[in-house]
């Protein structure tokens, strides 16, 4: 793999020092005064008639929206012009690839010309600025297009799949006819643009000898800038509408320097999948119907200091102790502002480079992958950076984002909102989900902010949004995009999972798109999050009184296919750690920490948590430090460290609390109204009969002998106790059985008398 952070070879070989370059298009000193139009159209073996003055001087300062119609290499009857642009120069000379030299003559500002007998495909140019410098480069125009027509009629359809590997900056190998030549191609979508150059360190940052040309009606822009190699830093030049040139990073940019600095970088991969049995099992397998147990974390907080590369090791051990199936990473596309945690996003094709090249990433998630551990990022489609250096207003005017602030901006966030009724812009966006499930084998997305994008007046007043073209609130062009990517995602991608981040009652999110549903695979259960939070909170002498907080989460359960979340957002912005929301003393804190824990992992559901909640971190999570480490020297810490990964070993051995996620039948209510005591009890149930009983007492002294109606009699092995003395518990239990015999109880054929723990649970399991 070549190191991005080397200097790039550019296009060029000077023999002595780079090209001097001038900011003025006029003639300089140093360079031939340009001829009149007259002269120009004298020279008609030379000049074609249709090369005016105008078109003559956009060319040589590289704002002419086709340059390579005017430079490279034309036939004029029997013979072949050979035009370049090489400001400043004193003579200019072209090599054949025999070694025949062609004297060019100065033609106007810049640009000269010869002429041949024939055409050559190789050539070099040669030009020599005085006192011994003389430059010798490959010429970009003398090369056809780089993309193809298929390509430009699926941009232009909004249906490229792998948007990715048409546009942007690619490193191939070109010919003009003649023995194929490494370099770059540039491609860029920019529709309202009247000139594109491409610059960077191989031109001084100036673009005017890099001007790219304009493929058609699609508003794609392509150059072949022989020469440059991987590493090399680049940005766009765009001439807008009003006539005013803007500089912007790539949007298609697959890796980029590190922030603060903005410039896009001429990447390739080298490295190669060893995740093949992954990737195989992946696909023939359905995660919906799976085990999934999420541990959520920032990259940069996990353990500050630690790459892609570094960190796998010390993931993999963490995540092995605690038997999490899947980890989820907060956004790691480019992102200038550390404090936004990747939310507004710059670089949406690009792996932040604050932790490494895209080929450590691709490492991490491979390492991962042959652990037995999925993936899972963040994916942010609904709003984006309103850095002037990046997608805002990228051709000079709205391209990315509506047009309408009343549609594209988000005032509460400082972001714009994607233009989703743009085909293009749609197709950006479905392009981009299949780039990190297709070329980082990212095994899901999670959608970030579903209901911004659903709600035309979300967070809006009166006066700040207008209706659909039905007269409602609902934002029909974005729910449409989010029915292309998932449904797009799916197709191309058996075994992935698409999970919803929405916050109301918009039916259907997890429906099919064929029966007008969004089509995600997961919904985040917010309902349950916000209600068993607001539950756990109460002192436990007062819970009997909001027994129905616990409890109307089962009421709806089965209404989508949901996952509950513990996320970054509950213990950020003055809400404390999940351990300082308990109350009680602090042995009473970890107590009710492990009970919610065991009652998150029983109930219908897949889990998600967020680091340092496993080991009851005291101190609010923030973005800018470490995580509180120090505790885990605590036993009682340890202790809770231990219970999270008896949960997940649990949970991964007993189908009974995963396989029937999504349905109402594996899933039954023991008794869900004892609120005097605190209690409540159900069982879960997999697609054989097995069955294990999961029983709660969120109050804060024993229950018991408490007689519990059960599905059949005999031993039942208490395989949880989150009371246990090694999870940091008073050890009040059964002594590791219960037995049932046969007497009903509440509807029930058996029953069993047993001890219920202070703020503890229980799960059963027959024997």
């Amino acid at each position: 793999m070549t190191d991005p952070t080397k200097p790039a070879a550019g296009a060029s070989a000077p023999a002595a020092k780079t090209p001097p370059t001038s900011s003025a298009p006029s003639a300089s000193p140093s360079m031939p005064a340009a001829p009149s139009p007259s002269a120009i159209a004298a020279e008609a073996t030379l000049s074609a008639p249709e090369l005016s003055e105008h078109v003559l001087g956009a060319v040589s300062t590289g704002s002419y929206h086709d340059p390579h119609s005017v430079l490279g290499q034309h036939p004029v009857g029997n013979n072949t012009i050979l035009r370049t642009l090489r400001p400043l120069a004193e003579s200019v000379t072209a090599v054949l690839a025999g070694g025949e030299r062609v004297e060019l003559s100065h033609l106007y500002n810049g640009i000269w010309q010869g002429e041949h007998s024939s055409a050559f495909p190789d050539y070099s140019v040669e030009a020599d600025y005085g006192d011994g410098v003389v430059w010798s480069t490959d010429d970009p125009y003398r090369f056809s297009p780089t993309i193809g027509e298929l390509d430009l009629h699926l941009i232009g359809e909004g249906r490229h799949e792998e948007l990715w590997e048409a546009l942007g900056a690619h490193l191939v190998e070109h010919s003009a006819g003649g023995a194929p030549v490494a370099g770059t191609s540039f491609t860029v979508w920019a529709p309202h643009a009247q000139a594109v150059r491409v610059l960077g360190e191989f031109n001084g940052w100036d673009g005017r000898l890099h001007a790219l040309r304009n493929m058609g009606p699609t508003g794609v822009w392509e150059l072949f800038v022989p020469g440059l190699e991987a590493g090399t830093l680049y940005k766009f030049e765009l001439l807008g509408a009003d006539g005013t040139w803007v500089t912007r990073a790539d949007p298609m940019a697959r890796f980029t320097e590190t922030p603060p600095l903005t410039a896009s970088v001429v990447g390739t991969s080298s490295h190669e999948w060893a995740d093949a049995a992954w990737m195989e099992h992946r696909a023939a397998t359905n995660p919906h119907d799976g085990p999934m147990s999420i541990y959520e974390m920032h990259l940069g907080s996990w353990r500050p200091g630690l790459g892609y590369r570094d960190i796998a090791d010390p993931l993999i051990e963490y995540l092995r102790a605690l038997n999490f199936t899947h980890v989820e990473f907060m956004p790691l596309a480019e992102h200038p502002y550390g404090g936004s945690w990747g939310y507004q996003i710059t670089g949406y094709f690009a792996p932040t480079s604050r932790f490494g090249h895209p080929d450590d990433l691709k490492y991490l998630i491979d390492r991962l992958h042959q652990a037995g551990i999925g993936v899972l990022m963040d994916w942010v489609p609904g709003h984006f950076a309103t850095d002037e250096w990046a997608l805002a207003r990228f051709d000079g005017q709205a391209l990315y984002e509506h047009p309408d602030p009343r549609r594209g901006e988000h005032k509460d966030w400082g972001t714009y909102i994607f233009d989703f009724g743009n085909s293009q812009v749609r197709n950006f966006l479905v392009a981009n989900a299949l780039y990190w499930l297709e070329e980082f084998h990212v095994d899901g997305l999670r959608v970030d902010a579903v209901a911004s994008m659903l709600y035309l007046d979300y967070s809006r007043e009166e006066g700040e949004w207008y209706p659909n073209v039905h007269g409602g609130r609902e934002n029909l062009e974005a729910i449409s995009l989010l029915q292309e990517a998932n449904a797009t995602a799916y197709k191309r991608n058996p075994g992935v999972v698409m999970i919803a981040e929405e916050s109301t009652s918009w039916p259907g999110v997890t429906a099919p798109t064929s029966g007008g549903g969004l089509g995600f695979g997961i919904k985040w259960n917010m309902g349950w999050m916000h209600d068993s939070l607001q539950y756990i909170k109460h002192d436990p002498m007062y819970r009997s009184y909001h027994h129905g907080e616990l409890t109307f989460s089962f009421v709806y359960a089965f209404s989508e296919n949901f996952l509950l979340p513990i996320s970054h957002d509950e213990v950020v912005h003055g809400k404390g750690s999940l351990l300082s929301r308990m109350p009680g003393d602090h042995w009473q804190k970890l107590a009710n920490l492990r009970l919610f824990l065991a009652f998150m992992w029983a109930h219908p559901g897949k889990q998600l948590l967020f680091m340092g909640q496993e080991f009851g971190q005291p101190s609010e999570w923030s973005e800018a430090r470490g995580l509180d480490w120090w505790i885990l020297d605590q036993p009682s810490h340890q202790g809770l460290f231990s219970l999270v990964g008896q949960l997940n070993n649990l949970y991964g051995e007993n189908a009974a609390l995963w396989a029937r996620d999504n349905d109402p039948g594996g899933f039954e209510l023991i008794d869900g109204g004892d609120a005097a005591h605190s209690v409540v009890s159900f069982l879960r149930r997999d697609h054989d009969g097995n069955e294990i009983i999961a029983l709660f007492n969120f109050s804060g002294a024993p229950v018991g002998p408490y007689r519990v109606g059960l599905p059949a009699s005999g031993d039942w092995e208490e395989i949880l106790n989150t009371d246990a003395a090694e999870f940091g518990g008073s050890g009040v239990g059964n002594f590791g059985t219960v037995v049932a015999v046969d007497q009903p109880w509440a509807g029930r054929p058996a029953s069993a008398q047993l001890t219920l723990p202070p703020l503890g649970g229980l799960w059963l399991r027959r024997r």
